[in-house]
């Protein structure tokens, strides 16, 4: 029989020693013959991106030596670091930022110089032997600057470039007889998800481009991964309809190929993922998100019919996708599964898991399962968002008494909750926490509409459905209204603050590199965002009343809840400022609050040590807050003004 004991004090075997101790990151796949790579984030190594290597008889191995981090810093969040060919391996290494061609048996070898340029998202061009991809120069004044350039492949050739003249550009990709290079643009103030161009146009003699055509997209139209299939037929995800649909250009006119109120496409915050990829002239293996759950299909493209693939998994958000010889490679998880790379043989319909995120094996009396709610909100709305309820076998909750109740306000806030195992959540739930993972207004995988809310209402929407959906529970009789908190990171810490500063729901929060001023972000961030706020506030300066209104350092009179605050010191997308003015107004208050700052971190956590130190502390924090005893002694937290609460 599970002993009683008060929510948030119960043991569990869900530690932040086997959370840091097991954990990877995977990013990035990609096929080279039979032979599958994948890019692993290992925490136990300070955060260090590894290329590893599977042959066909099972054998893995480490392909880039150690001080090598195959990271690019384009954009600043990166993706696309990593480029294979017969076997040669070119990735941009993130000390240097240079590129780097590793031959099998041999050391990485340069083959960019040394200067203040940054690569990413390469294709290869077979025939002229060099690498073709997007480079940003920082070695000028004012902004950096984005172009497609032609990297040889020695490293002997000076660079040329191909293509310059918009803010930003993306994706380039060769056609199969290497006669046509496309590419994606867009220019400030879009983001990719808000309009794209397509683009396309002839390789000369002299491996420069011909005309330039715009083939699909515009400023009100997010194209997403244009690849070419083996015959040379230019295909393409599209919102034009409203949702993110495969579509294909024949005679230069584009044909849609699926027709679904589903996701086939998904922001594109980092280089290198893609959600289809073509397993033939007439086939294209795909994934998509419908309700919430992503699926895997194969289109047959003749007569357009999307034929199901039955697996385990429902989540590939955060994954990828490629077509080999008979079969598929992706990345997915699911409720009970991490992030793991799959392989899946179509013939048979057997899959094969080649890496788990983790191999950590929990009894499933100790995890809690996704469950998909749907909750009302302002003007007459629906919102979405994940509830995990609290789950120990050990343990049950005294009678009469709710859960604590910790909302999560995903980053982005173009972005989306994951559904995928993930034992930071469990961390929480095993430990006695109701976790609600929220899908705002602004969130992908709900069609452009859903995604568009957020245009203009930036610390509105997002905080009204946060709040929201706390409630909801709190009326179906699922969470302690007076213990409701909320945590996220990066526009997720924005919604977090706001969430504390302008509305009185939640008791306690913390923020993660969050943002606290509006104008500072709008003036102090890095290119790809820097006019972002633009969509979503409105244009800067000319409604600063806007940036002001909506500030959280601005209102700091409104919040009079404890508050903790994370940052890493090299962060340069949200500066640590930030979290410091919110923290020195808060503690200036006389509010309990704390701040924790880690040297060497930059935006997201990657070294193990803090992820433990990080999770630890934000439980220490609500244990002192909300007033229970934790099971088991951790790092203790210093505190302001704890005496007053």
């Amino acid at each position: 029989m599970p002993q009683t004991a008060p929510y948030g004090s119960w043991k569990s075997p869900i530690t932040t020693d086997l959370i840091v101790s097991g954990f990877i990151g995977l990013v990035q796949l990609a096929l080279d013959g039979e032979d599958v790579y994948w890019i692993e984030m290992r925490p136990s190594e300070g955060g260090r991106m590894v290329v590893v290597k599977r042959t066909p008889d099972g054998d893995t191995a480490d392909v880039t030596p150690d001080p090598f981090s195959a990271r690019t810093r384009v954009h600043e969040y990166g993706g696309g670091a990593m480029l294979v060919h017969d076997g040669v391996v070119f990735f941009s290494n993130f000390a240097d930022q240079r590129m780097y061609r590793q031959d099998p048996g041999g050391q990485p070898e340069p083959i960019t110089p040394e200067a203040d340029l940054r690569y990413a998202d390469g294709c290869f061009d077979v025939g002229r032997g060099r690498i073709i991809c997007v480079r940003e120069d920082h070695t000028g004044d004012g902004e950096p600057a984005n172009a497609i350039v032609a990297v040889d492949a020695q490293g002997q050739a000076e660079q040329q470039v191909l293509f310059q003249g918009s803010d930003f550009c993306s994706n380039p990709r060769i056609s199969p007889d290497g006669s046509q290079l496309c590419w994606l643009t867009w220019d400030h103030p879009n983001m990719p998800w808000d309009g794209t161009e397509l683009r396309v146009a002839p390789i000369n003699g002299q491996g420069l481009l011909g005309d330039v055509k715009t083939v699909a997209g515009g400023v009100a139209e997010s194209i997403f991964q244009p690849e070419w299939s083996p015959d040379g037929v230019l295909h393409f995800v599209s919102d034009r309809s409203g949702w993110w649909n495969l579509w294909r250009l024949e005679e230069r006119e584009a044909v849609q190929l699926t027709n679904r109120e589903a996701e086939f496409g998904k922001p594109q915050w980092v280089f290198g993922s893609g959600t289809y990829s073509l397993a033939s002239e007439d086939v294209v293996a795909c994934s998509y998100v419908s309700d919430g759950v992503w699926n895997i299909g194969m289109l047959d493209i003749k007569s357009k019919n999307l034929f199901p693939v039955q697996t385990p998994f429902s989540e590939m958000g955060r994954g990828d996708i490629k077509a080999g010889d008979g079969n598929i490679v992706f990345l997915a998880g699911a409720s009970d599964r991490p992030m793991t790379v799959v392989s899946l043989d179509l013939a048979s319909g057997r899959w094969e898991e080649l890496r788990k995120s983790h191999n950590l094996e929990v009894d499933a009396a100790y995890l809690s399962q996704a469950r998909p709610v749907e909750f009302p909100t302002e003007d007459g709305k629906t919102a979405h968002a994940l509830f995990y309820p609290p789950k120990n076998g050990d343990y049950q909750g005294p009678t009469g008494e709710k859960p604590p109740l910790l909302v999560k306000s995903h980053g982005g806030p173009t972005g989306s909750a994951s559904s995928a195992l993930d034992l930071g959540i469990q961390y929480w739930t095993s430990r006695g926490f109701g976790v609600l993972d929220v899908n705002y207004g602004g969130s992908t995988g709900y069609g452009r509409e859903y995604r568009e809310r957020l245009n203009g209402t930036w610390g509105i929407v997002d905080v009204d459905d946060c709040c929201n959906a706390a409630l909801h529970l709190v009326a179906q009789g699922e969470a302690d209204e007076d213990r409701l908190a909320i945590d996220g990171g990066s526009a997720g810490g924005y919604t977090t603050l706001a969430a504390l500063t302008f509305k009185d729901v939640f008791k306690a929060g913390a923020s993660y590199y969050g943002v606290s001023d509006l104008e500072a972000l709008a003036k102090e961030t890095h290119k790809f965002e820097s006019r972002y706020l633009d969509g979503l506030v409105g244009p800067y300066p000319e409604r600063q009343d806007l940036y002001q209104e909506r500030a959280p350092i601005r209102h700091t009179q409104g919040l009079s809840c404890p508050l903790i605050l994370f940052q890493g010191l090299e962060d340069q997308i949200v500066p640590p400022n930030q979290a410091e003015m919110m923290f020195d107004a808060v503690r200036n208050k006389g509010i309990p609050t704390a701040y924790i700052p880690f040297e060497g971190e930059q935006h997201g956590f990657r070294r193990a040590e803090n992820i433990k130190r990080a999770l630890e502390a934000e439980l220490y924090f609500y244990s002192r807050v909300f007033g229970f005893d934790l099971a088991e002694p951790v790092e203790q937290v210093d505190i302001e003004n704890l005496s007053a609460e």
